[in-house]
């Protein structure tokens, strides 16, 4: 059974994070929107599936690696956002549980080679989002855990290249 592809480095605490409607408003859309963590948990676990039934065992695994990690990430997010003072509803803006989080956002591409790109491109907007939130974010110890995720999502971009490479090859 594969381990979560994550870095060797631990995620900062939630602990002490107080209220703070501006930190929830600016976190909230990574966690169950059409480019948050729960799509992104979701569609990889689809995409491994599909890897498997074509015989490709290890690219499978990979991809249900990343999706362990992406699942840590739904966990710190769900647990910064109750800290950060809302009930981390599957919708956009969990404060107001309105625009719930749909399956219709999961890329079920008709190809593998396509839901690796698929993957790639949710991976690099994560990355560009999360830096975004980082630019906007002034609780140092929710931008903390931003800073890591982001971590994480570097190494899974790097290994989904190299999964594309050998499909091009």
């Amino acid at each position: 059974m594969s381990k979560p592809m994550i870095i060797n480095l631990p995620y900062p605490t939630t602990d002490g994070i107080k209220n703070d409607a501006l930190s929830l408003q600016i976190i909230s859309p990574a966690y169950s929107t059409s480019v948050g963590e729960l799509n992104a948990v979701l569609q990889y676990v689809y995409h491994s599936f599909c890897f498997y039934k074509h015989g490709l065992k290890d690219c499978a695994e990979t991809l249900m690696s990343i999706a362990k990690a992406e699942m840590i990430h739904l966990d710190i997010l769900g647990k910064t956002i109750f800290a950060l003072g809302a009930a981390p509803v599957f919708a956009q803006y969990p404060s107001t549980g309105f625009n719930f989080y749909s399956t219709k956002y999961v890329a079920y591409s008709n190809t593998l080679r396509h839901m690796l790109e698929d993957d790639l491109i949710g991976e690099r907007r994560a990355i560009a989002d999360y830096k975004k939130m980082l630019r906007c974010l002034k609780n140092k110890q929710v931008a903390a855990i931003v800073s890591r995720i982001i971590d994480d999502e570097n190494l899974h971009v790097a290994a989904i290249e190299e999964i594309l490479k050998e499909f091009k090859s």
